[in-house]
């Protein structure tokens, strides 16, 4: 038997302004800029994007 456990009003993950950068010869490459998200309980959040474009960079 499982026993599932509410947790009300609080997110599991929580994001806030979140920014991404990769240093190039000539400056600086901004992958993300200021992206912010919420996991709540019970709800999927899914990640999608080619092979090799920095997914699980963060």
């Amino acid at each position: 038997m499982t026993d599932i456990i509410e947790i009300a009003g609080k997110p599991l993950l929580e994001v806030k302004n979140l920014t991404v950068e990769f240093p190039l010869r000539t400056g600086v490459f901004r992958a993300v800029r200021d992206l912010s998200f919420a996991i709540e309980p019970g709800k999927t959040l899914c990640v999608v994007g080619e092979s090799g474009s920095g997914k699980s960079v963060t």
